[in-house]
């Protein structure tokens, strides 16, 4: 493969980001209004494990 040679490493990586959050964008434009609750409720269940977890003590990071 003589064309890894030619591009660098980092501006693979880039690349690599670039499409990743390009498919995640266009996932989020499509599935906006059929999950747009449902991350409203994770992130609520999210922030109430959190609390639970400082309330009993618990290290939030390990």
């Amino acid at each position: 493969m003589v064309y890894k040679k030619l591009i660098p490493k980092k501006t693979n990586m880039l690349w690599t980001i670039a499409v990743v959050l390009f498919i995640l964008w266009l996932l989020g434009l499509v599935t906006a209004h059929a999950f747009g609750g449902f991350i409203h409720f994770l992130l609520i269940l999210a922030i109430i494990v959190v609390l639970i977890r400082i309330i009993r003590g618990e290290k939030i990071v390990k």
